[in-house]
């Protein structure tokens, strides 16, 4: 699987980490404790069964175009399923939803991406950072859990997560 990311700013990703860190001391599977080096805070935009060479050069040129873009992380959300997720909301402004929609577009149609992931689809779209990640119930978050947080994506990246790379897009 291959995924468009955005990354933050340096102020919001130390912000990130140190929620990261926060939620470990406290026994949560935070992502504080996954060390590969390409774990970083990130906003996954769209993904497709592969990026070709034409593909990865539209997308360079639209997110290289967007960037930097508006961030604004405010509150916590859960996703439930065979993984559970704990994230801090991403309160998408116009100019996001927009670079959102033109990178899933470019993916759509472009012959050999293969299906899209029907849970980055605009209409189902829940933009998120994600925190923790387990398989059992996640207690309440500590006191000075993640509130709200204003700052900007800076940075596209494609992850190949069959290879665990990352190249990036635009910065």
């Amino acid at each position: 699987m291959h995924s468009v990311e955005l990354l933050p700013d340096a102020a919001t990703e130390r912000a990130v980490r140190e929620a990261w860190r926060l939620l470990a001391d406290v026994g949560l599977p935070s992502l504080a404790g996954h060390r590969h080096p390409t774990n970083r805070p990130h906003l996954t935009l769209a993904s497709a069964d592969a990026l070709s060479g034409e593909v990865r050069a539209r997308l360079l040129h639209v997110l290289a175009e967007a960037l930097p873009v508006p961030l604004r992380l405010d509150g916590l959300v859960r996703f439930s399923g065979r993984t559970r997720v704990l994230a801090w909301a991403v309160r998408p402004d116009d100019a996001l939803l927009r670079l959102h929609e033109e990178v899933g577009r470019i993916l759509r149609e472009a012959p050999g991406s293969g299906r899209p992931n029907p849970l980055l689809d605009p209409a189902r779209w829940v933009p998120h950072v994600t925190l923790a990640r387990g398989r059992g119930a996640f207690p309440d978050p500590p006191a000075g859990a993640p509130g709200a947080l204003a700052g900007e994506w800076t940075t596209a990246r494609h992850y190949d997560s069959v290879t665990r790379t990352v190249a990036y897009l635009a910065s």
